[in-house]
């Protein structure tokens, strides 16, 4: 069981009559989450998958009777792949609404599905959390920081997703992400939202995957695939809900030549990212380790972010005169900047930055100091 962040603390995010919502891929181990909680609680509870034809038909009843019988006697309800469930939100609201203290757990991999469904009936009625590939935070919990950064190679080519770090050989790593990138990820996105052209997908993923922390261009994308802009922007959209990217604005505030309409995509996890260009030669052979890293950083940056609920704005900075940080983040009226280099090496402090921001800092993350940044 490899140690995952929520585990600690689920008992403070049940709340009676309160859903919490688990978001996160395929794969990613949701399941094995709560079960392994289920395992540690003292709750009476019932677990229920959404693949189930009668929690279907119950929950998208609204017989509040049928309802009340189901949730009797217990603490605690389950509903895994509640995106399974047609207007699943409704059902939930009646259950927390008419049953008194329970608590509920509903686990979902297509966000933009689930929270469809899950979103506006339960306005004020859940708490949301993603799950995300193994976390350095949560790996140093069962490991030592010298043995963290020794497999940092492993890191930047297979990433952290559970069976990927639990598969024992180079070949089982490299199977399993692109199993995961042909029979889950995209599936999701092409059963949910039909997209007609599933190889427009998957080039435009191509396409991302060569342009880690760089800007992109919607316009240059559609011209590379043949598909007009619009079309892309859905795409984009469409990957960042089934998290298989996310995104970063660009920062302005004070300067006029500040770029902020611009976009860089980063990919949830390195490993997929390089299973979608087929890609996994070492880094003494590659010419991307700058992109490999940057991708790295910026997403344990994220997930310790969000584990730690720091509630912090990401963004790059870039003017029109090409000075630029890789990563800004804001906090408290705060801002930090950010040079993410794998290699330790003296970089020139951004003065135009600092000058426009007063109070603001700016410190350079390479493969000595990171750990401690992203831990």
């Amino acid at each position: 069981m490899l140690h995952r962040f929520y585990l600690s603390i689920f008992d403070n995010l049940l709340q009676p009559n309160k859903v919490l919502v688990i978001y996160g891929p395929r794969q990613i181990g949701k399941t094995t989450l709560v079960r392994e909680y289920l395992r540690r609680t003292s709750f009476k509870y019932r677990f229920h998958t959404g693949e189930d034809l009668r929690v279907q038909n119950l929950l998208g009843s609204r017989d509040l009777k049928a309802l009340q019988e189901f949730a009797e006697g217990q603490q605690l309800l389950i509903i895994d792949e509640a995106q399974r469930v047609p207007d699943v939100g409704l059902g939930l609201k009646m259950l927390v609404d008419h049953v008194d203290g329970i608590r509920i757990i509903a686990t979902g991999s297509a966000s933009f599905d689930l929270s469809g469904k899950i979103g506006e009936p339960l306005t004020g009625r859940k708490t949301t959390r993603i799950l995300y590939p193994l976390a350095q935070m949560e790996l140093l919990a069962e490991s030592e920081k010298f043995d963290l950064r020794s497999s940092l190679d492993g890191f930047l080519l297979y990433g952290s997703y559970p069976e990927v770090l639990t598969s024992t050989s180079k070949a089982a790593k490299k199977e399993c992400l692109h199993e995961l990138v042909g029979l889950y990820l995209l599936k999701d996105i092409l059963e949910l939202e039909r997209v007609k052209n599933p190889r427009h997908l998957l080039d435009l993923l191509k396409l991302l995957a060569f342009q880690i922390g760089r800007d992109v261009s919607l316009s240059e994308l559609a011209s590379n695939l043949g598909i007009d802009a619009k079309t892309v922007a859905r795409y984009l959209d469409l990957l960042e809900k089934s998290f298989v990217i996310v995104t970063l604005s660009g920062f302005s505030r004070n300067l006029r030549k500040e770029i902020s309409k611009s976009r860089r995509y980063f990919f949830f996890d390195n490993g997929i990212r390089n299973a979608v260009i087929s890609n996994f030669n070492s880094l003494d052979l590659r010419d991307d380790v700058g992109a490999l890293w940057e991708n790295f950083v910026v997403m344990e940056r994220l997930k310790k972010s969000h584990y730690e609920r720091s509630f912090k704005n990401f963004y790059f900075w870039r003017t029109y005169d090409q000075k630029e940080i890789d990563l800004v983040e804001e906090a408290d009226g705060k801002l930090a900047g950010f040079e993410l280099k794998y290699s330790k090496r003296t970089v020139k402090k951004p003065e135009e930055f600092l000058s426009a921001y007063p109070g603001s800092t700016f410190e350079v993350m390479h493969r000595q100091n990171y750990l401690d940044f992203v831990t």
